[in-house]
């Protein structure tokens, strides 16, 4: 609460510097809050979020197979719509290899665990696109294409393949957002999953998240959302023959703590990809000893087409790796962190997950 307070105040005083100061007072207010949101952020010792609880014992566990002499159901969705409307225990359903469709676990359904039979056997995949009619005659938006769609809490998945298999659209087509998964919800953990798309492959929407060990394949905008989210040995990957943007992350205020956070992680891939493009004012994205394969575009991030969020995002890396690493040429708005700057961003503590990550 202090620090929201703080901030809002911060915003005020900036608010009112840009009615009676030039430029340069602009981006010293915002530059003055972004360091005091480090200062604060570093010494914090109470998390920002309700401390999550710590649900992981089972009290149930499920198999999911199609031959039911080794299975309770033969799909996900039929496991997932046996549990109680308000669930408040953990529960883990363990996937026999194959490949399943489209799924959606809904809001008051909380502590689910999926635990897939290896990223390579256990495939979650569908092809819905932005575009697609759904049931009420209305195109499905971005956010209803999603293979996979999570809006409860305390969510896990293990070991599991989440694919949007849908064409890769042309540079510019319009309605082929096709999300291959989507976390809506505070306290989910990917351990080893894969998510394989083409544009809007991951949608981090809302909530604290953290992905260990996961590979991530697409060409715009992969890794998208308002998340507070933390990429931890991670693996990600452009299918793009021209220009793609990795991230695009959407925090439109200061006053959010939101974020998407790269640590240990390598960028591979073809074409031409920018590390970011600031699709919210105030988008915050940080790239941490990770290895940068050429694709990365010297500029290395995109303003959205408006000169105003530069003043306003906070786009930096912190002692990445490779050819496509190199700060020389990156746009001036961008950061190269020093290590104050970069420690609230390279451990878990970003995501306050020493409250709530158990795995």
């Amino acid at each position: 609460m202090f620090l929201k307070l703080f901030l809002l105040v911060l915003l005020l005083e900036s608010a009112n510097c840009w009615v009676t100061s030039n430029m340069s007072n602009e981006l010293i207010a915002v530059e003055n809050a972004y360091m005091e949101w480090v200062r604060q952020r570093a010494s914090m010792k109470q998390p920002v979020f309700q401390e999550g609880k710590k649900n992981l014992k089972p009290c149930r566990i499920i198999k999911v197979n199609k031959n039911p002499k080794f299975g309770e159901f033969a799909t996900v969705q039929k496991a997932i719509n046996s549990l109680p409307v308000v669930n408040l225990c953990r529960v883990v359903i363990y996937i026999s290899p194959g490949t399943l469709q489209k799924i959606e676990i809904p809001a008051t359904m909380a502590y689910i665990t999926l635990v897939g039979g290896g990223a390579e056997r256990t495939v979650i995949e569908w092809n819905d696109t932005a575009d697609r009619m759904g049931r009420s005659g209305l195109p499905l938006g971005t956010f209803a294409s999603a293979t996979f769609g999570v809006n409860s809490p305390h969510f896990i998945a293990k070991n599991i393949t989440f694919k949007n298999k849908a064409p890769s659209p042309p540079s510019g087509a319009l309605g082929k957002q096709a999300v291959a998964f989507r976390i809506s919800a505070d306290r989910a953990a990917f351990i080893g999953c894969n998510f394989i798309g083409a544009q809007d492959t991951l949608y981090d929407h809302l909530g604290r998240h953290y992905f260990k060990n996961c590979y991530i394949e697409g060409s715009v905008d992969f890794v998208f959302g308002n998340g507070l989210s933390y990429y931890e040995d991670c693996h990600l990957h452009a299918i793009t023959n021209s220009y793609g943007a990795l991230t695009a992350q959407k925090r439109d205020s200061l006053l959010q703590e939101t974020g998407f956070s790269f640590v240990n992680c390598k960028v591979t891939g073809s074409g031409a990809l920018y590390l970011g493009r600031a699709w919210g004012t105030f988008s915050r994205v940080v790239f941490a000893y990770t290895y940068m394969d050429k694709i990365i575009t010297p500029r290395g991030w995109y303003n959205w087409g408006d000169k105003n969020r530069e003043m306003t995002v906070f786009f930096g890396q912190y002692k990445c790796s490779g050819p496509g690493a190199d700060y020389g040429g990156r746009v001036p708005w961008s950061r190269e962190l020093t290590q104050q700057q970069a420690q609230p961003f390279i451990s878990i503590d970003f995501i306050d997950g020493h409250e709530w990550i158990q795995l």
